[in-house]
């Protein structure tokens, strides 16, 4: 930059002014490389754009042979501009010709240059093309130089992209953003396609304008919307703002990097250069983004989503946006996200909502267990797909074969199409069989009930058919609730369930909180291993009052009709007397009061700690019914927490430990006359149903969804058949036995 007229601005003004003159797209890009070259004294500028080939193209430079222009192109990755692109860094060199990634293009004439600096044109935090400036003595350029170029390089990436330096019309083919269509693998969150348009969960807010006239007024905007950042995660920290579900550990990263020097000293460098506050954040979040996503580490590249998260928080304070500020959706949004929490995928409007797609997450997520309520399809396990996105680009989900189909091309979208018709008419032959009692083609009669948690679920009673509620999850009106729900607001929730249901049964889950189920307002102490320590049974025994407002509350819900209530996470008998002792606290308590007390009232344990197998004859005689858990029981047995990715499908229900199990469950159960449900969710899946039967359970709660197609099972299944075939592989040595179960379905020709 020429001595004593420091900073950008002077530059970037002069590149306005020419964009502003008009005439032909490559007039003014020949003129802005023209001023760029002029400001930095430089013998050469050029810019290189990406095609979406990925090959970089000369469109304009000054000092070059300008025949080179649209006719030199670098192979991805060639050269000292690919390698600029490649690592989306700044590369400085005092002889560039002795660089080992120097290639040599005589149609340039750019022998004499030896002095080289490259900065990427960076868009989202991608790569779309490369800034060059050259001279002919071999220098370093120094800090400030490659700073400006830096700042110059963030607005033309801007211009191009916005269609001001080049008509977009004669981009065609540069790749601006994502366009090729692409096909991403992921993993089964829930059943189901869709079709629609991208929305982020975080939406990034676009800075409107990005240079400043007066710096020091953007100086003081940016210092009060950090403070104010800063004071929105010390307020959710103190569990006053209700972020539902997000972890302790999460909101003191963000805080960490609230506070952190070199962030704000980045932030404040490039307003102090005539860039706005917005400018400033955008400018250095595509600048972590394009160095983080090179990182193979797994936990850094964990903090680029915080930061990610932070700089749109940033930007929506600097916009005036209150925090859960509502905005304009789409009617047909495919949500995409990091991860979410159940409350979050709540605040959406379900009839705008068509699917879901997280970078994260495992299939008993509590958001995805919410998702399969509501019947949205969901992919998770895609790593790095907000970063392939656009907002508004067109996204089919495919829940069936777990993949997501970004910008999907017109033969893909027919492709879908024909199956969603397909899947369309199954749902229509489900309805048909919904007052249809499942009964096996032995005669062997088979409840259907349903797993639900929320007040939305009640309408899937009857659309499905399900003949009650077999797993009502209680805490998930705590997870979405902001504070403690008090005993009226339990009691409302409770009664709805009971009335929905009508004449069915329903079966209330106490409190299962803790583990991976935190409370923002409710106080714990971080554990090493949360999914083993103080949760569900245990925490409501430790604090009474908690478990026994939710009882009272259950009784006066109830009012004179049946209720059963089962305790989860029972591990010793001794813990389920206790529990069962509070249930006749609470009952006493209403008694003396004059309260009507249920006309019928059963209390069950969830069998889901493998150290009640082996005292299920000291259990099961003082329930009045068990339900079988098997999420939490087979995480439990093959040691995999079932909420991380790198471990939960290290093991197959379907195999002979699991089977054993549960066969041992269904003795138990049989021979003391306790009744017996599973309401586990590989109960909602044919080929998982099937071998439920097969082992002799006649009880099976699963997700709405699932309904309809255990029922066709079911109806084509023979049920003693089946259980000679399974009974033959529970002594297997091999440690998943699904091929053989498929085949035996195939065998029996049941429908699946």
């Amino acid at each position: 930059m020429i001595k004593g007229v420091r900073g950008p601005r002077s530059l970037l003004r002069q590149i306005r002014e020419a964009m502003a003159s008009g005439g032909p797209a490559q007039t003014r890009l020949d003129m802005t490389v023209s001023i760029i070259a002029r400001s930095m004294v430089a013998e050469v500028c050029s810019i290189y754009l990406r095609r979406a080939s990925g090959e970089l193209e000369l469109f304009a430079t000054e000092g070059l042979n300008p025949e080179a222009v649209h006719a030199t192109r670098l192979n991805p990755g060639e050269g000292l501009v690919g390698e600029v692109a490649r690592s989306a860094a700044p590369l400085n060199l005092s002889d560039a010709p002795t660089h080992p990634n120097f290639s040599y293009r005589p149609e340039t004439g750019e022998d004499p240059f030896h002095a080289f600096l490259g900065v990427p044109l960076l868009r989202g935090g991608r790569t779309i093309g490369v800034l060059v400036v050259q001279n002919r003595a071999a220098r370093v350029y120094d800090e400030d130089e490659v700073e400006d170029l830096q700042i110059v390089a963030m607005v033309l990436s801007e211009m191009v992209a916005g269609g001001e330096l080049v008509d977009l019309a004669e981009l065609k083919g540069v790749e601006i953003a994502p366009h090729r269509p692409e096909r991403m693998k992921g993993m089964r969150f829930a059943d189901g396609l869709a079709m629609g348009r991208a929305v982020f969960h975080e939406a990034p807010v676009a800075p409107e304008r990005l240079l400043s006239d007066d710096p020091s007024a953007e100086d003081i905007r940016l210092k009060a919307a950090i403070e104010a950042l800063r004071a929105q995660i010390d307020e959710m920290l103190d569990g006053q703002h209700g972020l539902v579900g997000t972890p302790f550990e999460v909101l003191e990263t963000y805080r960490m990097f609230a506070h952190d020097r070199g962030w704000n000293r980045s932030l404040e460098d490039a307003v102090r250069s005539g860039l706005t506050a917005e400018a400033a954040v955008e400018r250095v979040r595509n600048e972590h983004r394009a160095r983080f996503a090179q990182a193979r580490d797994p936990y850094i590249r964990e903090r680029l989503h915080d930061l990610e998260d932070l700089a749109n928080r940033l930007l929506r304070i600097l916009a005036g946006e209150k925090p859960g500020a509502r905005r304009d959706l789409p009617d047909d949004m495919i949500l995409v996200a990091r991860n979410l929490g159940p409350a979050d995928l709540l605040e959406y409007p379900r009839e705008k909502l068509k699917g879901l797609l997280l970078e994260e997450g495992s299939a008993a997520n509590h958001a995805a267990i919410v998702a399969r309520a509501l019947q949205i399809p969901c992919v998770g396990r895609l790593a790095g797909v907000r970063d392939r996105l656009s907002e508004g680009d067109a996204i089919i989900v495919d829940g069936e074969t777990a993949e997501a189909f970004l910008r999907p091309r017109a033969d893909v979208i027919e492709a879908f199409k024909t199956r969603f018709s397909v899947r369309v008419q199954r749902r229509a032959e489900f309805a048909k069989l919904k007052d249809e009692p499942a009964v096996t083609a032995d005669g062997r009669r088979i409840t259907l009930l349903m797993n639900a948690g929320l007040a939305v679920d009640l309408d899937n009673i009857e659309d499905t058919g399900a003949e009650g509620i077999g797993l009502f999850r209680t805490e998930f009106q705590f997870m979405v609730s902001e504070d403690l729900p008090r005993l009226d607001r339990q009691t409302e929730l409770y009664a709805k369930v009971l009335d929905a249901a009508g004449d069915r049964p329903v079966t209330f889950r106490t409190l299962d909180l803790g583990g991976d189920k935190v409370l923002p307002y409710l106080e714990t102490d971080r554990e090493e291993n949360p999914a083993l320590g103080w949760r569900a049974v245990r925490m409501g025994l430790d604090r009474p009052a908690l478990l026994r407002l939710q009882l009272r509350a259950l009784l006066a819900a109830a009012h004179g009709r049946e209720l059963r209530v089962m305790f989860p996470l029972i591990a010793t008998v001794d813990e389920f007397r206790a529990a069962r002792d509070m249930v006749d606290v609470e009952c006493e308590w209403a008694l003396r009061r004059g309260r009507r007390l249920p006309s019928t009232l059963r209390v069950g344990a969830m069998v889901e700690a493998p150290s009640l197998l082996w005292h299920l004859d000291a259990l099961l005689p003082l329930t009045d019914f068990i339900s079988v858990g098997t999420n939490d029981l087979f995480q439990y047995m093959f040691a995999a927490d079932r909420t991380n990715p790198r471990v939960s499908d290290r093991y197959d229900p379907l195999s002979p430990p699991a089977l054993r199990a549960l066969s041992r469950i269904q003795e138990a159960s049989v021979e003391s006359g306790t009744p017996v449900s599973l309401c586990g969710e590989l109960a909602g899946r044919p080929l998982e149903a099937f071998v439920l039967i097969a082992l002799g359970f006649q009880r099976l709660s699963m997700p709405p969804a699932g309904i309809g197609p255990v029922k066709r099972m079911i109806l084509s299944c023979d049920r003693e058949a089946a259980r000679r075939g399974v009974s033959n592989l529970l002594t297997s040595s091999n440690g998943s036995v699904r091929n053989e179960i498929e085949s035996l379905a195939r065998k029996l020709n049941v429908a699946l």
